[in-house]
């Protein structure tokens, strides 16, 4: 740890929380991308982009318009890798985010005056973390590509990330193949280099949590009645509420980016525990799964190498999620 930097895992002595946002918006991406950039607790360094729900350039003018509606025009959006690090990916979540990733209505939202930033995403990250005296969290709510890279590149950059919260992953079931979630499975070359390859403390947020913390219909008209900005997200939510009541069975949606992002700017809203896990990067039905070895806590079994454990969020004050959602999306 530098001179003068505060433990890992804490905000620094005025309750500030340092975050970098690399996301593919999508509808959840932009409930969680508003939750960090509404919040007062926290200082939103940057937005970076990566291909995943939709192609790059969709996902980084989404994240543009999104910071608009927010009024936060001040913090850069950085485009960042088009493509997966090895084999391409299959296909995209138009089916579940719209064309455009924000279910057709991304022009409603307003238009940005703010390009995108010069620099690249690893570009973008790598500055900042350079400048910093105290460290930052990424919360990385795509998939990987930009990360991996960015830990490949430079890896003295590592003290600098207080810690990675990852939306993505599945212990018990998965949402694009029956073993694999869409983040991971979209490149699990560089899911694998971070999360088995690398030395950043990190916390993975799976759909196996994140499902659990959908919400309904009331809580989505809620929203919509609080303001321009709550009306605003709301109208965004169409051909995802559409695809979640065929996979829930009743009128809600799951944000599972935006659960991540909550763990992210308040540390300890999830329950996890540490475990070794391996990604899958077989070419067979099980490429992309999350593979948790959850024998390493039991007494008695050594682990099953020396790679630093991941802390796997499995549970959560599901109530209190929500209500922390709702209201930091309800921001003014």
């Amino acid at each position: 740890m530098r001179v003068g930097a505060r433990p890992r895992g804490t905000t620094d002595s005025a309750g500030v929380n340092r975050l970098i946002i690399d996301t593919d918006p999508g509808v959840d991406d932009a409930f969680a991308i508003a939750l960090a950039a509404l919040d007062p607790d926290t200082e939103l360094l940057a937005v970076t982009t990566v291909f995943g729900n939709v192609p790059l350039e969709v996902t980084t003018d989404n994240a543009r318009r999104v910071l608009a509606l927010c009024d936060r025009e001040d913090v850069p959006v950085a485009a960042g890798a088009a493509r997966p690090l090895v084999h391409p990916q299959p296909h995209r979540a138009q089916h579940a985010h719209g064309a455009d990733g924000l279910s057709g209505r991304a022009g409603q939202l307003p238009e940005p005056t703010r390009a995108a930033h010069d620099l690249g995403a690893v570009e973008l990250m790598v500055r900042l973390l350079a400048a910093t005296d105290e460290p930052v969290t990424i919360a990385a709510i795509g998939p990987l590509t930009n990360i991996a890279l960015l830990l490949a590149t430079r890896p003295d950059l590592a003290p600098a990330i207080d810690r990675l919260v990852i939306m993505g992953g599945a212990v018990s079931g998965g949402n694009v193949t029956a073993a694999a979630e869409f983040n991971i499975w979209s490149d699990p070359e560089a899911a694998q280099r971070v999360l088995a390859g690398e030395s950043v403390p990190s916390v993975l947020v799976p759909i196996d949590l994140t499902t659990r913390c959908a919400v309904d219909r009331d809580w989505l008209d809620t929203l919509a009645r609080s303001g321009h900005r709550g009306a605003a997200l709301h109208a965004l939510v169409p051909d995802y509420l559409a695809h979640y009541r065929t996979v829930l069975g009743w009128d809600g949606i799951v944000l599972h980016d935006a659960v991540a992002v909550a763990e992210a700017i308040r540390p300890a809203t999830l329950t996890h525990t540490p475990y070794q896990l391996e990604v899958d990067c077989t070419p067979g039905p099980s490429r992309g799964a999350t593979v948790v070895d959850r024998r390493t806590t039991a007494p008695l079994v050594p682990p099953t190498s020396d790679q630093r454990p991941v802390g796997v969020a499995h549970d959560a004050d599901l109530d209190a999620i929500r209500d922390l959602l709702l209201t930091g999306l309800s921001s003014s």
